[in-house]
Order: structure tokens, then sequence, then C-alpha cells
């Protein structure tokens, strides 16, 4: 079933000479369950491709439809809700609250949405142990490494069973192999593996990444090159299928710069 659909956006920053056209003409469908990586240069669109589908954007034209419901007709506060309910964001630089502790943290959107503290607390504690971080749920940010702050920041976007996962450079502030755990967290998730037998969710994840090092085969690859999809396929393991248009090039062993 199709999740999001994307019909001839364009989006526009600035006016006259200075107009950058930083999405032109994007066409796309994503469906319920699939794990999809954008990747592209620094300054392709790439970012700016994820807030429009996150809706925490507005495209200058075109339609972004979520669950067949048109983001552009909504107010802000209708967005403030969808997103609060619907969406789940993780972001490169975790974003977390330096006098909360991580439990805290994980807490927050439910506090938000206004759960009794009982029901919050206990789920909040679940999630955590799901990135196993439940011994260090009585910890402050400035306390865990950066793979555990990280690991926070997953489980506060997972908290309250968002139907869409959106993550922007998740992987960028980690070392290499902190950055493929993560990765391999979320991508557990997603197949119901073993870490998450017996969890009932399955979230869409629509993940920017600037390191190929980090797909995992069964990954839908979006290519995006000028504001535009170059390439749209299935990772098999092999690097080097995404040259077949010139780049996104010659991709193997390398890293994208972010937007």
């Amino acid at each position: 079933m199709i999740l999001i659909q994307l019909d001839n956006v364009h989006k526009e920053y600035g006016l006259g000479d200075s107009k950058v056209h930083a999405i032109q003409g994007i066409n796309l469908q994503i469906n319920e369950g699939e794990f999809v990586a954008i990747l592209g240069k620094s300054g392709s669109g790439k970012s700016t491709l994820l807030s429009l589908i996150g809706g925490l954007e507005q495209p200058s034209s075109g339609d972004v439809i979520y669950k067949g419901k048109n983001l552009s007709g909504l107010s802000e506060d209708e967005l403030a809700i969808l997103r609060r309910s619907e969406i789940g964001i993780i972001f490169q630089h975790f974003f977390l609250m330096d006098a909360m502790t991580a439990l805290d943290n994980v807490e927050l959107p439910l506090l938000i949405a206004g759960l009794p503290r009982s029901e919050r607390r206990g789920w909040a504690l679940e999630t955590l142990d799901m990135v196993d971080l439940k011994h260090r749920a009585a910890h402050y940010p400035n306390e865990l490494s950066g793979g555990e702050r990280q690991r926070v920041g997953i489980a506060r976007a997972f908290v309250n069973k968002a139907n869409l996962i959106i993550a922007d450079e998740p992987t960028g502030d980690l070392d290499s192999k902190k950055g493929e755990e993560i990765i391999d967290l979320m991508h557990d998730l997603l197949k119901g593996g073993k870490q998450f037998p017996s969890l009932d969710w399955s979230p869409t994840i629509i993940m920017v990444t600037h390191d190929v090092g980090m797909l995992r085969q069964g990954m839908r690859v979006i290519t995006i090159s000028d504001g535009r999809i170059i390439q749209d396929k299935v990772f098999t393991g092999d690097y080097e299928e995404f040259d077949s248009h010139g780049g996104p090039s010659k991709i193997l062993g390398q890293t994208y710069g972010t937007d």
C-alpha cells in the first residue's frame, strides 16, 4: 500500500537571481514497510526532499500526499498534530535535552501526546530496552557515548510507534562501527528480526545518508542530483550497480558530503 506520494514536486528558495531550485519536478511513491535510503552529493537536495516527505517544509508547487491526505492543504497546527502522531524523526546531532535523563528524553513525545505517566514510563522503558539502553535509563546525555546518545534519539523516534520514521544523517556524528550498529538496529526493526521478535509494529523508514557503507541488502536506494531523482533501485549488495548513470559518481568506497 502506498504511504507517501509526491506528484511533480518543486521546491524553490530565494527570489530573482538568487533563486535556488532545490527540488525539480520529483514524482515518487513510497510503500508501507519500505526502508529507503536517499543518496546524493552535497547540495543535491536530498535533505530538502526528506523535509518535504516528513511535512517539515511545504513544496513551492506540486503535491505531497501522506496516506491519501495532501499535506499542502493542512494548516500548521494540523501538520504539527500529524508529525506528533504519525512521524518519528531521528537527527544527526541527537538534539537530546541535557537536563533530562535518557528515560525522560524518550518519554517526552508521550508526555506531549498526553499519555498518563504510568503508561508512558512503561513504554519508554520498553523502548529503551529495544535499543539495549534500559540499564542507562537514569543517565544524562553528557554521561553517554555518541552511539548511546543516538540510540536514545532512535528510541525517542520509535516510542510513539510512528508509521513513518525519517532519519537525517543518523550516523553522521558516529564512527563507522557505531554507525553500522545503528543502521543494523534500524534494519532489524523493520524486518522484524531477532532483536524485536514480538513487536507488532513495522514502520516505513526513510533515511538520508552520506555514507554508502550504511546501505544494506534489500534497501531501496534513491539517488538524487541537482534536485532530480537519477536512480531508484533496490540494493543487492553490489555498489557498482549504482554507477550506471555516471554517478552517484563512482559510488564504490566513497562517501558524500551532507546538504
